[in-house]
């Protein structure tokens, strides 16, 4: 005999599918959590090793706030002191944020960069992660040179048809600056307008058709 259909059998089936599947996804997150922690620990470091100066020891992790905006940032040491700092920062690009990890020395110029995450057109503006863009900054120093786009007045030289992206990039080294100020107490020019739109400029990069 057929069992009947009734609104509490349906209740009923629906709550164990409910239960089987939550417990199904409790077991996957258990499983896979420390491995992908594992995996983005491990890219940090990597980022770290690759923007500041040869350290000692375990980088030191911290957070600053600057403006309504928190940066986190890492301290790494040397034999005489600190070493280098590690800061990230964000510029809005053209397909969403460009996030970028700066490094310092400790008197506040540029070691290097990394880009930790971008999601910008590819052959444009996602050249922001070659070496060709990037190597412009290794021992770049804020208080001597402008920290934007040369169409802007900078000292910076922009991606090909990319402006959009190029100013985000130095929109986050910009941020990372301020933020190296907060941390330190230092006191270092920052162009705050480097991301503003040059008059026109609109239409003439392939990027800044949006």
């Amino acid at each position: 005999m057929a069992i009947q259909s009734s609104f509490k059998n349906m209740v009923l089936c629906l709550s164990v599918i409910c239960i089987v599947c939550s417990t199904l996804l409790a077991v996957v997150y258990a499983v896979t959590a420390a491995p992908i922690q594992a995996a983005a620990e491990a890219k940090t470091n990597a980022a770290i090793a690759q923007v500041v100066p040869p350290f000692e020891g375990s980088p030191e992790e911290g957070a600053v706030s600057v403006d309504g905006t928190e940066y986190p940032y890492y301290t790494v040491s040397g034999a005489s002191g600190v070493a280098g700092y590690a800061i990230i920062s964000s510029g809005s690009g053209f397909s969403g944020a460009v996030q970028v990890m700066v490094g310092f020395y400790p008197d506040g110029k540029i070691y290097n960069t990394a880009v930790l995450s971008q999601a910008e057109t590819p052959g444009l503006g996602a050249k922001c992660v070659e070496p060709e863009f990037r190597d412009q900054f290794k021992d770049f120093d804020p208080a001597v040179k402008k920290l934007s786009v040369a169409k802007d007045g900078g000292d910076v030289n922009a991606i090909t048809a990319s402006t959009i992206t190029s100013r985000a990039f130095c929109d986050a080294l910009n941020g990372a600056v301020r933020a190296f100020n907060a941390i330190t107490g230092a006191s270092k020019p920052v162009d705050a307008s480097s991301g503003a739109t040059a008059s026109g400029d609109m239409g003439k990069d392939v990027e800044d058709a949006k």
